[in-house]
């Protein structure tokens, strides 16, 4: 069947060799990976969803980050067998197209186009929003209706006159909700039009674009000084911080059990999906087979421990009840008059996402790159700059539809359209190695994930879990209110099948069921934006794609 007509490994190396992206220069080591990997996953999360993780769970948060790490470990090291397989610039794309075939391919790179757009745009929101904070630090006041969106500021001052006519008091508001009420009242006009744009948003993404459009040896070096002013910041305060810590602090451990650290699973597992964005430079490692899955690992091991280091400080130094502010870090050292290294915190903060911002926007033309290449966009995203040896047009267009939209829209629009993408990407990748295993593929990988027959396991397992879930109060209740649920326990019966006739490895069938069951929580306006997007997609691929595709080429050329 056409839709699923697939790649194979020497096919994609022999197509990334041809043309102009087979220009691209070679430049990157193991140390500048995970120098990518880290500044990707310690970006605001450390800053800011940390604190109401260890507010909601209590210091036992600082267990959940090892959980999260085990399970995102069994989808990185899927990541690393694809990517010691298929050492190019594609990522998920590239590998579902080698194990599931091209609709599949494109699903994953459409809705990997969305998850890096709209993270930058997350990223470009939250950095102004540290960016005027600092500023202020410092005695300068930057206009709020030139940093933030029409949107909300038109909201609040909706609010705010509303709650005049009512002859409630402006002091029962939120301060947030009054500064912006107060930033639309003040914004120049223009035609009876507020003047009200995101300026910094707009701002750091084109210069964090100029500088990958420049070259990835700039964005190499960029990318490890900005990592290491962070470390060093993160090793201050952990170093420091543990002076200030009383154990008591830590008692209880789980305060509101095992439901309260389980609260913060989602904004602790988005802490640690960057490692993904590490296989979008292959094309540009010195050695990607070999280097790629030691830097997915590193990052992986070495941000674990800062998360759980730092959760451990916090809860520490103050009670957890006290954790639940925007800026935890800089608050705990206020509340030990130590104000210089709070404001040394938000300096890092400004620090600590720009990197982030730098790895993603490095990321997303080489996907595109990748798939021009393959005849499913425009040749023109796969043009390379003769000078600068990058992938120029896709990263001018990566731009554009990063900075215009973080000026104008709100941070809360975007944050749900990431994750559905996400997972299901991670899926794939998981099962793709199942694919792979199954087709005696396995054996050209230079890493492999570590082979555990889940022979019997998985079966096993899946009935114990589920015979548990329907002694479970209200079972079927919840099932009814997340209808996710089951698919993730067909798939699990799926799975138990062939894993008993094929012999299935455990851990990627591990990976599998976690980012499933993950996506379970997610709400209905993820799905249905999700679904949007991906209709979108389709007319695309069904329009173009589908018949410019080189392997359309192909296979009319045998026929």
């Amino acid at each position: 069947m056409s839709l699923l007509r697939k790649k194979s490994v020497t096919q994609i190396l022999s197509d990334a060799a041809e043309g102009d992206s087979g220009k691209l220069v070679k430049t990157l080591g193991v140390r500048d990976l995970t120098s990518f990997g880290i500044a990707a996953i310690i970006g605001a999360g450390i800053f800011s969803t940390i604190g109401l993780a260890s507010y909601n769970g209590g210091p036992a948060v600082s267990l959940l980050f090892v959980f999260t790490a085990i399970a995102c470990v069994f989808t990185a090291l899927s990541y690393a067998q694809f990517a010691s397989t298929v050492p190019v610039s594609g990522s998920a794309y590239t590998y579902a197209y080698v194990s599931f075939g091209e609709i599949f391919a494109w699903i994953i790179g459409w809705a990997l186009i969305l998850e890096y757009a709209v993270s930058n745009m997350v990223v470009a929101i939250s950095w102004s929003e540290y960016f005027t904070s600092m500023l202020a630090g410092f005695g300068i006041t930057f206009p709020k209706y030139f940093a933030t969106d029409y949107g909300s500021a038109s909201r609040a001052y909706e609010l705010v006159q509303q709650a005049k006519q009512t002859g409630a008091s402006l002091s029962d508001l939120p301060e947030s909700i009054r500064i912006l009420a107060d930033a639309f009242a003040n914004a120049p006009t223009l035609g009876g039009l507020h003047l009200i744009v995101n300026l910094p948003a707009g701002a750091v993404t084109v210069l964090i674009t100029a500088l990958v459009y420049i070259g990835i040896k700039e964005s190499r070096t960029a990318s490890n000084i900005l990592v290491l002013l962070k470390l060093a910041v993160i090793l201050l305060v952990i170093c420091v911080g543990a002076f200030y810590v009383k154990p008591a602090n830590w008692s209880p451990f789980a305060p509101n059990g095992v439901a309260g650290v389980l609260s913060g699973v989602a904004s602790v597992f988005f802490a640690f999906i960057g490692f993904d964005s590490i296989s979008t430079t292959a094309e540009e490692c010195k050695n990607p087979q070999r280097d790629l899955p030691r830097a997915m690992l590193y990052c992986l091991g070495i941000c674990t421990v800062l998360y759980v280091l730092i959760t451990l400080v916090l809860t520490g130094m103050v009670n957890y009840k006290e954790l639940g502010v925007s800026d935890p870090l800089a608050y705990v050292f206020q509340k030990v008059n130590l104000d210089f290294v709070a404001g040394v915190i938000a300096v890092s903060a400004v620090v600590a996402i720009t990197s982030a911002l730098l790895v993603y926007q490095l990321g997303q033309p080489r996907i595109w790159m990748t798939m021009s290449r393959d005849g499913l966009l425009w040749k023109r995203f796969s043009t390379i700059h003769p000078r600068y040896k990058t992938p120029s047009f896709a990263t001018i267009i990566t731009g554009i539809l990063v900075a215009v939209p973080s000026m104008f829209m709100d941070l809360k629009f975007f944050v749900d359209l990431t994750s559905v993408g996400t997972f299901f990407a991670f899926i794939l990748v998981c099962g793709g190695i199942l694919y792979l295993d199954a087709n005696g593929l396995s054996a050209q990988a230079k890493f492999r994930v570590p082979y555990i027959n889940g022979k019997y396991i998985i079966g096993l397992a899946f009935l114990l879990v589920f015979g548990y879930a329907l002694t479970g109060a209200n079972v079927l209740q919840h099932m009814e209110e997340k209808p996710l649920l089951f698919v993730f326990w067909a798939v699990w019966a799926v799975l138990a099948v062939q894993g008993f006739r094929h012999n299935f490895s455990l851990l990627p069938v591990i990976g599998v069921l976690t980012n499933l069951y993950l996506m379970t929580e997610l709400g209905a306006s993820n799905w249905l934006i999700f679904v949007g997007w991906l209709a979108i997609g389709l007319v695309i691929y069904f329009s173009y794609g589908y018949r410019k595709s080189k392997l359309a080429g192909r296979e009319t050329i045998s026929s």
